[in-house]
């Protein structure tokens, strides 16, 4: 019975979608999706006159914003890794919320469509993402657009690499933002590195993180044991601000005191694992190595990072502190067939066809900005630097939840940014002039 209702609710959805109803040729072209092998569907027409589409594709959600007056091409988003233990559905309404902070919304004012694909899993889902982006991009095409471009914030911008590399005829322009586009090996080690130098300067204070310290694994886990009547996104909560407080405590204490014992440990911290002496810098990554190892591990088939032969080192320490450093700090072995899934999906080449702008922040408080120099050089090896257009957009400060501090933020950038991401891009393709190098 409950089958037979739901294709009921599904129309009557279409039909309202909770505001004015959508209209003739929005019907049309409802059925369209539909033949093209889409489930499920849930329309509403927009404000605009436009019309915002959830459904399924192979039982994924997506979502897509068609406008009122569609120019036939269409924008794709990747999005970002989220923390295990969170949903992997997908809104219907791609601009509503606006996962790429304003890039999708750019383009759909220009005429294209925009839409996302949810992934098969949280965490670490690059394979899965980049077959249900295809798709969707495949059903488009059959319900009658003639363009795509890609584009991919944080791990969506490795998937935006890995689509483009993977597929090189599939899109007409690209743009990965504060993204993972040097691969994983590189990105994992920084989480690792810096929760293991944390883990050795703390060691026996006040400071120290809760849960488990073994670096190939989760610290706490992201999902309440059975029976104990938690709310997931209450238990997540309440874990990220165990493991945040003792960090937050540190620089607290470092700031209070610029030449004190804590003040040393921060930038001990920092210079060992190549990072900022930032309170974002060091919560963000922690923070994800700790709820998010298993999965990676789990995702990739082992551990992608191993330091069992890095000499760590730093001008902060003398030769006794080094060897002593060296010594105790706790090391781990790579898993050489993990290493080749991840090298798979995905470690970009820098060998790709489709114009693609690149952005980032000089400091970013978990995806570090070596990941867009690491690309660079791979472009200018590959000889393909007519096909790259970077830029560094100014770091931002943000506020640190349940600390009361403020650090480096994550994918720091405006509203006004992400319109010009997507009038630079479309400008480089529509023309077939690459813009001028600089900053914005």
């Amino acid at each position: 019975m409950r089958r037979a209702i739901l294709p009921l609710v599904a129309l009557l959805l279409a039909s309202c979608g909770g505001g004015a109803p959508i209209d003739a040729a929005q019907q049309r072209l409802l059925d369209r999706m539909r033949q093209a092998g889409a489930t499920d569907l849930a329309a509403a027409r927009s404000a605009d006159g436009g019309m915002s589409v959830g459904g399924r594709l192979a039982g994924r959600e997506f979502g897509v914003a068609v406008p009122a007056t569609w120019n036939g091409g269409v924008v794709l988003f990747a999005n970002g890794y989220s923390t295990p233990g969170t949903p992997v559905g997908m809104p219907p309404d791609p601009i509503a919320g606006d996962h790429s902070g304003g890039f999708l919304t750019a383009a759909y004012r220009d005429g294209f469509a925009v839409g996302e694909s949810a992934y098969d899993k949280w965490g670490i889902g690059v394979k899965s993402a980049v077959a249900n982006t295809m798709r969707l991009r495949g059903w488009f095409g059959k319900v009658g657009a003639k363009r795509f471009y890609i584009s991919g914030g944080s791990m969506g911008g490795n998937i935006t690499l890995a689509l483009i590399e993977k597929y090189p005829d599939a899109f007409s322009g690209a743009m990965a933002a504060c993204g993972v586009t040097a691969g994983w090996e590189e990105e994992i080690a920084h989480l690792v590195d810096l929760r293991a130098a944390y883990n050795y300067f703390t060691r026996g204070t006040d400071y120290a993180l809760p849960g488990d310290p073994d670096i190939t694994r989760n610290g706490v886990s992201p999902i309440p044991p059975a029976g104990l009547g938690f709310a997931r996104p209450l238990w997540l909560y309440w874990q990220m601000r165990r493991m945040a407080a003792p960090i937050a405590a540190l620089f607290k204490a470092a700031r209070a005191d610029p030449h004190g014992r804590e003040a040393k440990m921060v930038a001990r911290i920092a210079s060992v694992a190549d990072a900022d002496a930032d309170p974002a810098s060091f919560a963000f990554p922690i923070l994800t190595a700790m709820l998010g190892m298993d999965d990676m591990r789990e995702s990739f088939g082992g551990l992608v990072y191993g330091n069992r032969d890095k000499h760590y080192a730093s001008p902060l320490l003398d030769a006794a502190e080094t060897e002593a450093l060296n010594r105790d700090i706790q090391r781990n072995d790579a898993d050489p067939a993990a290493v080749a899934f991840a090298r798979q999906w995905y470690r970009p080449t820098g060998r790709f066809h489709t114009p693609l702008v690149g952005v980032h922040n000089p400091h970013d408080g978990l995806v570090f900005a070596d990941q867009a120099t690491m690309l660079r050089k791979r472009v200018i090896a590959a000889g393909n630097q007519a096909r790259l257009f970077q830029l560094w957009a100014p770091s931002q400060q943000k506020d640190i939840p349940t600390t009361g501090l403020t650090g480096w933020a994550h994918c720091g950038f405006t509203p006004r940014q992400a319109g010009m991401l997507w009038t630079t891009l479309n400008r480089w393709v529509e023309t077939g002039q690459r813009p001028a190098d600089g900053r914005y």
